[in-house]
């Protein structure tokens, strides 16, 4: 797998990659990455394809999944932090 180039972008490291007949985006912001790949033959071969693939919406939809994977882990933090409480008796 090689990386083909990056994509711009204020808050989000865009990363193109291409290995033999896919082409992989990666996003990563923080902890959290999100990968999406594609074929050769679906009219993305290259990173000019790619660009204009990854339109404002298609990067607003992948921002609000970084947010819910970002509650998702707060929250089994907290479930595990709450169970992990439960376990021990009171001290007097």
């Amino acid at each position: 797998m090689r990386i083909i180039g990056y994509i711009e972008h204020p808050t989000l490291k865009i990363t193109v990659f291409k290995m033999d007949n896919k082409l992989s985006v990666k996003f990563e912001t923080g902890l959290y990455e999100q990968t999406y790949k594609f074929r050769d033959g679906e009219g993305i071969e290259e990173l000019a394809d790619v660009t204009r693939l990854i339109t404002p919406n298609f990067i607003g939809q992948v921002e609000q999944i970084f947010i819910q994977m970002h509650q998702y882990r707060l929250s089994t933090f907290t479930a595990q932090q709450t169970q992990f409480e439960e376990t021990f008796e009171d001290i007097i």
